[in-house]
């Protein structure tokens, strides 16, 4: 299920005309599919006794025009970053609309993320408590359950990973927040990523859920939200089956049910989830420049891993489409891009229809940590960004320039440091 038959049959007519007009490669993303995921989104997880709230993961898809169709449906944003915190507040989100979801963060971020708006400060670390200049009212701690749980290869394991307070801290964690004023309090955690068992899913909600028992216990706090952080994966390959979202929200609600019936209350639900959102409803459009015969056949197009970085990082797969070329032959090829990197690469020795020079070629599920995680190494400069909605296309990221990629390289005499002897 990479690509959705409505969204190829919204595209694939219309793709020679988008590419004569503005060029390859490009990002394109489907806002029907994208509000139509955020519909069903919404409506499956509205009866949650405590209510409920998603936050768009904005390093997921880092788009004003995406953020202002999230904001829409009525969904906020998790930020990690000073600059998402920015973008968050361009598009009119408020204080309750933001969770500020960073690691190793600076006293700048701290101290940013409580000024100018505000935002839902979620602590990564037991330390920070310390590095308050002014306590926020609302706090909330990233859980880390450590051997109890099981991560996977993208996140890693929870013992081993760098997120999130320790079990054994995380009741000292709150309070000391509440010594130091905080009246408020929510809890989270992400363990994993790209999950597509929602039954993993469902044991984060009672391990979070059996947190909160011990925090009303020891401290008499009662939780506002329970946030069960991103993770929800989309199935990338052909033959893996679609994560079931409805059964996650149907056994999440019946968890805090029973919650509230043993507590006396229900915490809100928060989710953070950028790739469900966004994951399928946005392609890769290159094109096939070279046919190459090394020791192996390769295909050569004009896009690389600085446009997605994904299969060069994780050997992720990403499922690939050459327009019009069903009925040709098939062959075993690598499909490369033009770094000085021998990991630049789409497809590693996949079986495609013969490509064609000139060939246009669709790199599918490309709506998450795609454009995102680009770079401009080899001065390959980042491709730009299509939104197709109500018949039409526009440009919602113009594509990088020299210009771009030399803007930061001061032209003047730079103040300088001299040194003596």
């Amino acid at each position: 299920m990479p690509m959705s038959k409505g969204f190829a049959r919204r595209l694939f007519p219309h793709l020679p005309e988008i590419v004569k007009k503005f060029g390859t490669p490009f990002h394109i993303y489907d806002a029907v599919g994208i509000e139509e995921t955020g519909r069903q989104f919404a409506k499956l997880f509205a009866k949650m006794p405590g209510g409920f709230k998603q936050f768009f993961a904005v390093k997921a898809l880092p788009n004003l025009e995406i953020m202002k169709m999230m904001l829409a449906m009525g969904f906020g944003f998790d930020c990690s970053s000073i600059p998402e915190l920015i973008m968050a507040r361009m598009v009119g989100a408020k204080p309750d609309d933001i969770m500020f979801t960073s690691n190793n963060t600076s006293n700048k971020e701290l101290s940013y993320a409580g000024k100018y708006g505000g935002c839902i400060l979620n602590l990564d670390d037991i330390s920070f408590v310390e590095r308050f200049l002014i306590t926020p009212e609302l706090i909330c701690f990233r859980y880390n359950p450590g051997a109890e749980r099981e991560g996977n290869s993208i996140i890693g394991n929870p013992e081993e990973s760098k997120y999130g307070v320790r079990k054994d801290q995380i009741v000292e964690a709150y309070c000391m927040a509440k010594e130091k004023g905080s009246e408020r309090f929510g809890l989270h955690t992400m363990i994993c990523s790209n999950q597509l068992d929602y039954r993993y899913v469902v044991e984060t909600v009672k391990m979070l859920l059996a947190v909160a028992v011990t925090l009303q216990e020891k401290l008499g706090i009662k939780l506002e939200f329970i946030n069960i952080g991103g993770g929800i994966g989309i199935p990338y390959r052909p033959d893996q089956n679609r994560f079931n979202l409805r059964a996650l929200a149907s056994k999440t609600a019946r968890e805090l049910q029973k919650f509230k019936r043993l507590q006396g209350y229900a915490p809100k639900l928060y989710t953070e989830c950028g790739r469900y959102m966004t994951g399928p409803h946005g392609v890769l459009v290159t094109r096939v420049i070279n046919r190459m015969e090394k020791y192996k056949p390769f295909i050569g197009v004009d896009a690389s891993m600085t446009s997605l970085m994904r299969p060069a990082l994780y050997g992720a797969y990403h499922h690939i489409q050459i327009l019009g070329a069903e009925r040709r032959k098939k062959e075993r090829t690598n499909v490369v891009g033009s770094l000085c990197e021998n990991n630049d690469w789409f497809a590693h020795d996949r079986l495609l229809p013969v490509a064609r020079v000139g060939d246009i070629m669709i790199i599918q599920d490309a709506g998450a940590h795609g454009h995102a995680m680009g770079s401009q190494y080899n001065g390959r400069l980042r491709p730009q960004e299509l939104l197709q909605k109500n018949g039409a296309v526009k440009i919602i990221r113009r594509a990088e320039t020299v210009k771009d990629y030399l803007c930061t390289q001061i032209e003047i005499e730079p103040a300088k440091i001299s040194f003596r002897r």
